[in-house]
């Protein structure tokens, strides 16, 4: 693949812009063990420029998602809103939080076919796909978001293999998915399958729990404002890295955790 090294930028935004004009980005994440994985998603889609965020639950955690993240709104994750707000969102993500059970398997099947705009799959969106062998059927371009552990069950190989060559599998993930793949971990590597770009930001302290479920919203909300796939996942990972080196230099490596990142991924893109 060409190695791509200048990131892409959002253009400016028009003074007499609104809401409407940035994208809806729609976060279908989260559990009853898990709500964190959503907070931290729809946050940090709003922090990295989104219009609007709503977040898909079970009705049980329908009003307490507000308590956390007041600027998003929510929708149940089942019937009719739930299909009309799949089809009306410029962007979705999906996975972080949700388990890996059968309702899981049944929310990805109704994301991918149900509508045209841009997805990030991540967590257990991706685990429910494993072992991948073929792309999935859907009309939906696809950003997949894996770490090793996630990419070694996509390829039905370990861990250590996909470390010992970041690039294969990379290009082995790209190629069965047809999507673009962000290979998470330090020096994250985003593909196409014409082209990669090999990331350099970031440090050791991202490496908590959360920090996946920030990128996946960042790469939401780049999609959500017109981004391609490719650029979008590319500038989402040096924003999230860079985000992560702010928070370093204010607070530490060891003391960090994802819920800093949000605001720093706003300073990123001031």
């Amino acid at each position: 693949m060409k190695r791509v090294r200048q990131l892409p930028k959002l253009p400016q935004r028009a003074a007499d812009g609104h809401k409407g004009d940035y994208g809806t980005v729609l976060v279908v994440a989260g559990s009853e063990t898990m709500l964190g994985a959503a907070i931290l998603c729809a946050t940090s889609a709003l922090r990295a420029g989104a219009g609007l965020v709503q977040v898909a639950l079970p009705k049980a955690l329908l009003p307490l998602l507000p308590l956390a993240v007041p600027c998003a709104t929510t929708v149940a994750r089942a019937g009719a809103p739930f299909t009309t707000a799949l089809r009306g969102a410029d962007a979705v993500v999906v996975g972080p939080g949700l388990g890996q059970g059968a309702a899981t398997k049944t929310l990805l099947r109704a994301v991918l076919a149900g509508g045209q705009a841009p997805a990030v799959l991540d967590a257990d969106a991706l685990n429910v796909l494993a072992p991948l062998r073929r792309a999935p059927a859907t009309r939906r371009r696809l950003v997949l978001t894996p770490h090793p552990g996630e990419a070694a069950r996509l390829l039905g190989t370990t861990a250590a293999a996909v470390q010992r060559d970041r690039p294969a599998a990379l290009a082995a993930l790209c190629e069965r998915s047809g999507a673009v793949v962000v290979l998470k971990g330090a020096g994250t590597l985003v593909g196409d399958g014409l082209r990669s770009f090999h990331n350099r930001s970031g440090n050791p302290g991202m490496a908590t729990g959360g920090s996946g479920d920030v990128l996946a919203g960042l790469i939401g909300a780049l999609l959500a404002q017109g981004l391609s796939p490719f650029d979008a996942a590319c500038l989402g990972a040096a924003v999230h890295g860079r985000a992560g080196d702010r928070v370093a230099a204010r607070l530490s490596q060891r003391g960090m955790i994802a819920s800093d990142l949000p605001a720093a991924i706003a300073e990123e893109l001031r």
